[in-house]
């Protein structure tokens, strides 16, 4: 899929070749919360498990997300801001990767799926959107 006009046809071409399943990394095309919900009713109706990069798209009805926890990151952002306005170079500051991660995950949308998860995956998830 090149962006959002794919939506569609990338699902269609999923079922039709029987995904089992698909990924969905963040990019700026498909940053916008309209193009993540299309793609969250899409799954829903193609039956389709997900897996996202971000917290929000599980609230908003997908089935998990395994990625860099975004309150973490903003404070450490925050931090390095700190340092700049107090006269550090930003060039001399050290380049930083996310250290903390979550896996969130949605039973409701696990359910409507028809899929049941593991209880050792349920233990290791940091939420359960019931």
């Amino acid at each position: 899929m090149r962006g959002p006009d794919d939506l569609e046809g990338a699902f269609a071409a999923a079922t039709r070749n029987r995904a089992e399943a698909f990924v969905v990394l963040d990019c700026a095309p498909l940053n916008v919360r309209r193009v993540f919900q299309r793609i969250i009713d899409l799954a829903a109706l193609h039956r389709l498990p997900g897996i996202y990069l971000l917290r929000s798209r599980v609230e908003a009805g997908g089935l998990m997300a395994y990625g860099p926890n975004l309150r973490e990151q903003s404070r450490r952002a925050a931090a390095l801001v700190d340092k700049i306005l107090r006269g550090a170079k930003p060039a001399d500051l050290p380049v930083e990767q996310p250290m903390t991660f979550e896996l969130v995950i949605n039973l409701k949308t696990a359910e409507a799926l028809g899929l049941t998860i593991p209880p050792h995956i349920l233990f290791q998830a940091d939420e359960v959107i019931k």
